[in-house]
């Protein structure tokens, strides 16, 4: 087994101490997460366990041989050749080990069978063989191909210069070659950032059936439950060591906090009571010597630390204005650039509350929908019309541009908040990572990443009942995902929104959209039930498929028994899902109908009103989730007979 060892690792950057006196293994088997604040050291711990950034002492141990390829979050840029050249580089390792190949099969047609030395040969032959068979140094073609299409590129992708991508499809280029190197130990730093959901799903697939070992960063939380069976957290310049998936680790360390926090209290108020005994008896020479010992033990003490997000607070958005029921309204809405058609007799409507997730692959168009229900883009043909009373907010990448430069983080939320929320400032851009000194930065100075934020906050801020929000969550780290999810969960206005994080998603869609081959797919479900679909479809086409098939062998038999076996797994824990929510739907309509016999409710015609259409939207829910149930339900049984 090969591995990377971590012995007594201490590194600071000027008086800061980032990481001390770390040990920890990575092996060829691991699964592991990395995770800590921002600023932790995660990503100078993954510099230095490849080799490109000295510790300040301690060593790193590798196991002789062993191959670690490193992935890092930005940076990386290729020219002077075509996709697929670039992407054959991942396999020039293997080029000196084919030139020993042939050396080898000259050496033995000179040597005659049974001569002392041609055993050897054959032994050395035979070794490189499985070299470059493990390497897949014969296939690389097909492997190319797969990978480049699983991230994302096409076929004509393929010949195009590597230059001519953007900085997104750079990064992809480098993933694809780190990953076609097949590495004994990959080293990713947050691979999902430039990737859509589809290549976000392969990654995620290739990732749990990946032979080596894997240490990774990410902030998509559904991602690492996929692909992880440990988490490193560093936390204080050490590495401490969980088991199983990253809710797992959230849990353990959930139970850790409060421990913590209730030490962290009791230490407090020792060292506020010790302060103030000092300040009171400071210049009382009777007291002296109490000061004295007081005070050595302030100098003394071991204080206790709380993780940076310790503090992130439950985010919460100004109440949404009133509304007419329905929010948007679309009639046959296309859109063209030139002679590309984007998108055509596109009709649907959103209702007041709802959560609505637009998915489609890149290019789909979907951006370009957004911008059209925002207001944003007046040059498409049909008909959109919002509903009364309906105030909307639009977040993109680019709204940046509405920032100004000349102000201070602090300063530009502060022109942007309402009077109530200026005391909760400070905690709230905690959430959204900026903290200490962060806040009096220039907005100027900021990175992309960082104005990107500021821009969300800004308009999180504002009193809006339609959010339109495109890629909401791309620079935020799990923490602060969690905050706005909670925050966009208990929001009573409309959401209509593009994301690439499968947690979010699954958590916060009532309803999907999905832009495909130009026209608009509908599914009167959340993600789950939309995937159920999804999955149903394409099993319906494999059994099409394979009644059409001739060729029976027992190969083909064991891996439909496999194929089986699987969508019978799949089955049972969507049903198990299903099941659970049906289950939650069913507890908040009995409190729904409680309510209605509470005076406050009863008294009140609008309130009451507002219950009764909750209740029969949860009717409309718990019943369109027991069909599928039942479906799911017939499915299982006929699958397991």
């Amino acid at each position: 087994m090969g591995n990377i060892q971590c012995k007594d690792l201490s590194l600071a950057f000027g008086d800061r101490q980032i990481l001390e006196n770390i040990n920890i293994s990575i092996s060829d088997s691991s699964r592991c997460a990395l995770t800590g604040a921002n600023g932790s050291g995660k990503s100078t711990l993954m510099k230095i366990l490849h080799g490109s950034l000295p510790p300040d002492s301690g060593k790193i141990i590798k196991t002789r041989g062993i191959r670690v390829s490193y992935l890092p979050q930005s940076g990386i840029l290729h020219s002077g050749a075509a996709l697929f050249e670039e992407a054959e580089k991942a396999f020039d390792y293997l080029q000196d080990w084919e030139i020993k190949k042939i050396d080898l099969e000259t050496r033995l047609g000179t040597v005659t069978p049974g001569e002392g030395s041609y055993d050897g040969l054959l032994e050395d032959h035979h070794r490189i063989e499985q070299i470059l068979l493990k390497g897949g140094y014969y296939d690389r073609k097909q492997a190319i191909e797969k990978t480049l299409s699983g991230l994302g590129f096409s076929l004509s992708d393929t010949g195009k210069l590597t230059e001519h991508f953007s900085g997104g499809w750079q990064m992809r280029i480098a993933l694809a070659k780190v990953l076609l190197a097949k590495p004994d130990i990959l080293l990713l730093d947050e691979p999902t950032n430039y990737l859509d959901l589809e290549a976000r799903m392969w990654l995620q697939e290739f990732l749990a059936a990946y032979p080596g070992g894997i240490l990774m960063v990410s902030h998509d939380r559904h991602f690492l439950d996929s692909t992880v069976s440990e988490t490193l957290e560093i936390f204080g310049g050490t590495v401490k060591r969980y088991a199983g998936n990253y809710s797992s680790y959230l849990k353990k360390r959930g139970e850790e906090l409060k421990t913590l926090i209730s030490l962290y209290k009791k230490q407090q108020e020792e060292i506020r009571k010790t302060e103030d005994f000092i300040q009171k008896f400071r210049y009382n020479a009777s007291k002296a010597k109490l000061v004295q010992s007081r005070i050595k033990w302030l100098e003394k003490l071991n204080r206790i630390e709380l993780p940076q997000n310790i503090a992130a607070m439950h985010f919460a958005f100004p109440p949404a204005p009133h509304s007419g029921r329905k929010t948007l309204s679309a009639e046959n809405l296309g859109k063209s650039y030139g002679e590309n058609r984007v998108f055509s007799q596109l009709s649907f409507s959103l209702d007041r509350g709802e959560k609505v997730f637009l998915g489609g692959v890149n290019g789909s168009g979907k951006s370009t929908l957004l911008r059209i229900a925002a207001g944003r883009d007046s040059r498409f043909s049909g008909s959109i019309t919002p509903g009364k009373d309906v105030a909307a907010g639009y977040f993109s990448q680019d709204i940046e541009e509405s920032l100004n430069l000349e102000n201070t983080v602090i300063e530009e939320i502060e022109e942007h908040a309402p009077n109530a929320m200026i005391p909760s400032l400070r905690n709230i851009l905690g959430s959204f990572l900026f903290s200490g000194d962060d806040i009096y930065k220039p907005v100027s100075v900021l990175s992309g990443g960082e104005k990107s934020r500021i821009a969300l906050l800004k308009l999180l801020l504002k009193p809006y009942n339609f959010l339109i929000l495109d890629e909401p969550t791309n620079h935020l780290d799990i923490v602060s995902k969690e905050i706005l999810l909670h925050a966009l969960q208990e929001y009573k206005g409309t959401v209509l929104f593009v994301s690439h994080d499968r947690f979010f998603i699954e958590n916060l869609a009532t309803r999907v959209f999905e832009l495909r081959n130009g026209r608009l797919r509908i599914y009167h479900g959340d993600y789950f039930y939309y995937l159920w679909k999804l999955e149903t479809t394409e099993n319906n086409q494999e059994l099409i498929v394979n009644k059409t098939a001739a060729d029976n062998s027992g190969r083909e038999k064991r891996e439909e028994e496999n194929k089986r076996r699987n969508a019978l797994q799949k089955l049972q824990r969507l049903e198990h899902s299903i099941l659970e929510k049906i289950s939650a739907l069913e507890e908040e309509k009995a409190s729904l109908n409680s309510s209605l016999h509470e005076k406050e409710i009863y008294s009140d015609l609008e309130k009451a009103g507002e219950v009764s259409r909750s209740i029969e939207e949860i009717t409309r829910k718990i019943d369109e989730y027991t069909q599928t149930w039942e479906k799911i339900h017939e499915q299982l049984i006929s699958g397991e007979n």
